[in-house]
């Protein structure tokens, strides 16, 4: 229960007591709240008093909570001095959060409302936060309490959204947007809960939830290897080497290339790996750097517009929820973009067994999330082998191999 006061053994009675007249009144049960001070789980702290200074301590404060109409009190009349306590009931629910120097939950979820308002046709995810609040219950370990950071983050989501023409680094967007250069990494959980419109946490690392904002924190260049010459926006071209090279991810013009093949990869390591084991594959590799930053997506569009018109686009991630919302992301804009993403060494029925025993079986709810952004990929058929094995598997664990068929001797899947 929020408000001022200092934690005492009656406040935390009261506290209780609140609580249990707000489940109440939740459930419909028109019944009194009530605490039995007999008991001894509600009596806990009464039972656990020791000298009479403890005692009228806990009595004076149970006696100001009674005088200001909050609570009724049930005394022992018969032993002692009679102030012993029998049972405290709830008189009326308002007076007694007032008297705890705070607020009933529903006022604190209308003031929830209020301050959300701004980004609820926005961010859908809002009204589902809402309800959970208003419920009695709690989204990434909080009530509705924690709406003014929720807020922040929103309009934080809408400030880096609409400037997402090129990255940005973390600290010094924060002291932008909040005088604050830590504020937007505190508001981590909530940024992610608006990213992926999950209420729970979604499992991906905090790098991934900046980077999906377009914040990094350093510059993150676009790395790519295979054949082809970038366009750079100052109408500079540049051949790509044997190897790989770096260019500013706001910078990408476009691309002349005759590649068959483009395979974006989610990690650095693989990527590096594929890089040296391409040969003279006409495969062209793309790093990701995670989730990819709207800047990122930005030149993954005019990446995929050089292409020729039949080469065929894959894609490369992590087997695990963050692999597969990466996958979804980038088939949504590779589809507004005329190509179909295929995928690429993620269907775990079509992996050698030695890898697979290198993974891990999810958990149902992991499992069903995966499959769920599999889905929303594009790939039926990958969510079905995911429900007949079950793996969690991060991709460096597999070595690489090139959707071409004299890049690594395999077929593209």
């Amino acid at each position: 229960m929020p408000g001022g006061g200092q934690d005492t053994p009656a406040r935390r009675v009261l506290e209780r007591l609140l609580r249990r007249a707000e489940a109440a009144a939740l459930a419909g049960d028109p019944q009194p709240a009530s605490l039995s001070m007999t008991g001894k789980r509600d009596a806990a702290e009464y039972r656990a008093l020791r000298g009479m200074a403890d005692f009228d301590a806990f009595h004076g404060r149970i006696a100001l909570a009674e005088r200001c109409g909050a609570i009724t009190v049930e005394r022992d009349r018969h032993r002692d001095d009679g102030e012993r306590l029998l049972r405290l009931g709830v008189r009326d629910a308002a007076a007694l959060a007032h008297d705890l120097g705070g607020e009933l939950l529903h006022e604190r979820v209308v003031r929830a409302e209020a301050l959300l308002a701004p980004w609820q046709a926005s961010a859908p995810v809002l009204a589902r936060v809402l309800a959970a609040w208003r419920g009695g219950g709690k989204v990434r370990g909080k009530g509705p309490d924690a709406a003014v950071d929720l807020a922040a983050a929103a309009q934080a989501v809408d400030t880096l959204l609409a400037a997402a023409r090129s990255d940005q680094i973390l600290r010094k967007a924060s002291t932008r947007l909040f005088g604050d250069s830590k504020r937007l990494e505190a508001l981590t959980p909530w940024l992610d809960l608006l990213v992926t419109g999950e209420l729970l946490p979604s499992g991906l690392e905090n790098g991934e939830i900046w980077a999906a904002l377009g914040l990094r924190k350093e510059p993150q260049p676009l790395l790519l290897a295979g054949p082809g010459v970038i366009t750079l926006d100052d109408g500079s071209g540049h051949v790509l080497p044997q190897r790989w090279l770096g260019f500013p991810v706001d910078a990408i013009g476009g691309i002349t290339t005759g590649a068959r093949a483009l395979l974006s990869i989610e990690n650095l390591a693989s990527f590096h790996e594929a890089a040296s084991a391409r040969g003279q594959a006409p495969v062209l590799l793309l790093y990701t750097g995670g989730m990819p930053s709207p800047a990122w997506r930005q030149a993954y569009v005019r990446l995929l517009a050089g292409l020729p018109d039949d080469a065929a686009v894959y894609h490369w991630g992590d087997i695990d929820r963050g692999g597969f919302r990466i996958a979804a992301r980038l088939a949504e804009v590779a589809s507004d973009g005329g190509r179909r993403l295929r995928p690429w060494l993620m269907a775990p029925d079509t992996l050698p067994a030695e890898c697979r025993a290198a993974g891990q079986c999810p958990a149902p709810a992991v499992l069903a999330t995966m499959c769920e952004w599999a889905h929303r990929a594009g790939w039926p058929e990958v969510a079905a082998g995911l429900q007949r094995t079950p793996l969690l598997l991060e991709q460096e664990r597999l070595p690489p191999r090139l959707p071409w068929p004299d890049g690594a001797g395999m077929n593209p899947e």
